[in-house]
């Protein structure tokens, strides 16, 4: 018994210890969405474009972005102005860097989910909402994108919750989020209860975010009572 309230202990401290870092992965998590999340609207709307240079430059970056390893992408914006342009390195660039690399990457998996939800929509809502005098604008807002909300919840779910894990990542930069705190300790105690406690805040932080975009899925009439 003794043995059993040492171990959950020993848990609860490192939990404790890894708090400051935690705030550090959900301030890269929120920040990345905060921007990705209308970039990704942008792209989208870009992509479709009529223009065909702007479609087509579009679809390159979509392309690149999916096509090479998140970590080379981190690599590239933070160490490319130094190597390319000689330009210096603050010591807060590398986290900025960070929130660029995962912000451009993540916009372009948005893109594509924002692009499936609009092309998916009726023509006929088009039409009706240009027969009652809507705009472009307004159609697009007004009709076009609640509808488009509901309709990729899931898929933005799945790749919100690879966002969370993703954030691991930027230990490649030096920047010490809580895998990376946990990594020290478990180097420190020779130990693997850090990395229990890692996973037990990966876990808990992913079981929230599937919970309240259940929620929001519900909201919208996803689940219905009959």
């Amino acid at each position: 018994m003794e043995s059993v309230l040492e171990f959950f202990k020993n848990l609860w401290n490192l939990l404790v210890q890894l708090s400051p870092s935690m705030l550090t992965t959900i301030e890269i998590f929120l920040l990345t969405l905060v921007l990705s999340l209308p970039l990704g609207l942008l792209v989208a709307v870009c992509r479709m474009s009529k223009w065909k240079p702007l479609s087509w430059l579009t679809r390159i970056y979509i392309s690149i972005m999916r096509g090479t390893p998140l970590m080379l992408q981190l690599f590239v914006v933070c160490y490319g102005p130094y190597y390319m342009f000689e330009i210096p390195l603050t010591g807060e660039w590398p986290f900025i860097a960070a929130i660029i690399a995962f912000a451009i990457n993540y916009a372009a998996y948005f893109a594509e989910i924002y692009r499936g939800g609009i092309e998916s929509t009726p023509l006929g809502q088009y039409e009706a909402a240009q027969v009652l005098g809507y705009s472009k604008g307004q159609t697009f807002f007004r009709i076009v994108l609640p509808q488009v909300v509901k309709k990729i919840l899931p898929a933005t779910t799945n790749e919100v919750i690879t966002l969370v894990k993703d954030t691991s990542l930027v230990y490649a930069l030096a920047i010490v989020e809580m895998f990376t705190r946990a990594k020290m300790i478990a180097a420190a105690q020779t130990s693997m209860l850090p990395y229990l406690a890692a996973g037990i805040f990966y876990y808990a932080f992913n079981y929230l975010v599937a919970f309240l975009m259940e929620r929001a899925e519900k909201k919208l009439g996803y689940y219905q009572i009959k």
